[in-house]
């Protein structure tokens, strides 16, 4: 039998650099793709996606996407869907900042408290979504869960 290739989930990431929402967002899917699902999931580059990476476009042409937008702009989502293909989710740092009620979470540089926080729900959103489209059953309430935690 031939060794298919395993199926996996593309993160792509904002790259909003001067906003904190962006850092949020690297730092999110950097979580996800070392810590909570190595091995499930891979990361496109959105700068080498928007100046013509083949192999950034063809993976996420075959694979699922999920797009993580620092705010309202979609940058990732819409790089997505107009080089590849539509994202299968697509994640917000400003809606979800604005659903828990978060107020400022640092600089671009350097993220607070808060930040550090809004990154691991988000970081949450994401494996919520990994799971989903690779269909993870989940862990029974006796057993520990390996999601973040707001």
């Amino acid at each position: 039998m031939p060794d298919l290739p395993r199926k996996k989930v593309g993160l792509i990431a904002c790259s909003g650099e001067e906003l904190p929402e962006g850092t949020v967002t690297r730092r999110a899917v950097r979580k996800v793709l070392e810590t909570l699902r190595p091995g499930e999931t891979v990361t496109l580059c959105l700068p080498l996606f928007l100046a013509g990476g083949e192999g950034e476009r063809a993976f996420a042409r075959f694979y699922p996407i999920i797009a993580v937008d620092g705010c309202d702009e979609h940058c990732a989502a819409r790089a997505t869907e107009t080089y590849s293909a539509k994202p299968v989710a697509s994640i917000v740092v400003t809606d979800i900042a604005k659903a828990c009620g978060c107020g400022a979470i640092g600089t671009a540089r350097r993220l607070n408290e808060l930040g550090l926080r809004l990154a691991d729900m988000v970081a949450g959103k994401i494996v919520d979504e990994t799971d989903r489209l690779l269909k993870k059953k989940r862990k029974s309430a006796g057993q520990e869960s390996d999601r973040v935690k707001p």
